[in-house]
């Protein structure tokens, strides 16, 4: 278990924990009592911690190298019912952008999400979850196959940005953005979007226009990250928590400002801290938003999604 240095405080008195049973174990002294004193204080630690977060502590729990990725809920959430799809039929497979059918019940879904890497070797396989125009023209492929077969969209995203290299934009990097919001917006099936780690500025926009879209309590969505908002502004990254603060970024935040539907509380620790527990509930909440999303007519929900977007950033003087 790998640990933020504003988690150092649980870290020893886990460690305490286990010696106290260590203790316990290869002695005679009965350890019971200071074990729970150790327990509560450490339950005590844990909602201390995690009630009073700040923004920039929320960045940092997004991107915890044990936080699980597009895959993990898509394999928890589908089992073996998931059928990943390949290639924009352009240019080639992007893997920093996964897609494909599965189904939570008896009711198929179509999977879309950028998918980050375990370790050196997958990130860079993944290409760092940064995907290029070729991930978003796949995306939108399958969108497409989505609506032909009256299938449901979830998009889950969890990107640092779309990846910004030269050859990206030889290929049409902002284009290929572009033109998957612009059909987004007029999709004739149910689109519900999940942001399950970092959304990044337009490579989490690529995939994120929803009818619902949710946020997990640990996560950020933003224009632009902290530290390059930092180094832009002040010509430093070192002012990476003050930006995070500015930008309004959080969860909490996007609610307030109507940009997103709901948070999804994630478990004490962290989405990574009980995944089940995670999975569990992401699957729960697309499951109950479809039942509300499909009782309207194709014409509705592409009404209602364009009325919801038009206004955003509504200003009355």
């Amino acid at each position: 278990m790998e640990y933020l240095d504003f988690e150092l405080p649980i870290k020893e008195l886990e460690e305490q924990l286990d010696k106290c049973m260590v203790i316990g174990e290869e002695s005679d002294v009965d350890v019971t009592e200071t074990c729970k004193q150790i327990e509560k204080k450490l339950t005590e630690t844990r909602k201390d911690i995690y009630k009073n977060l700040t923004a920039w502590q929320r960045v940092q729990l997004s991107r915890h190298p044990n936080r699980p990725y597009t895959l993990d809920y898509i394999k928890a959430i589908c089992g073996d019912t998931f059928l990943e799809l390949h290639g924009d039929r352009t240019v080639k497979d992007d893997k920093a952008m996964i897609g494909g059918l599965g189904k939570i019940g008896d009711q198929s879904y179509m999977f879309i999400g950028q998918q980050k890497g375990y370790n050196t070797k997958t990130r860079q396989y993944r290409n760092f979850g940064m995907a290029n125009p070729e991930g978003y023209r796949k995306a939108l492929r399958l969108m497409k196959s989505a609506e032909k077969f009256q299938v449901p969209v979830v998009c889950l995203i969890d990107t640092p940005g779309a990846y910004p290299g030269i050859e990206a934009e030889e290929r049409g990097q902002g284009e290929a953005i572009a033109r998957n919001i612009l059909e987004m917006t007029r999709l004739k099936v149910p689109i519900i979007v999940v942001i399950i780690g970092e959304g990044a500025s337009g490579g989490a926009l690529g995939i994120g226009v929803g009818d619902k879209v949710l946020m997990l309590e640990n996560t950020w969505y933003s224009v632009i990250s902290p530290e390059s908002c930092s180094s832009i502004l002040w010509r430093s990254w070192e002012y990476k928590e003050r930006a995070a603060e500015a930008l309004k970024l959080t969860a909490t935040d996007m609610k307030k400002l109507k940009l997103i539907d709901e948070i999804i509380r994630e478990p004490a620790g962290g989405a990574h801290a009980n995944r089940p527990k995670t999975f569990e509930t992401v699957k729960n909440k697309i499951s109950s938003h479809f039942d509300d999303l499909q009782k309207l007519s194709p014409k509705e929900l592409v009404n209602q999604r364009m009325d919801k977007y038009a206004q955003m950033g509504v200003f009355n003087g």
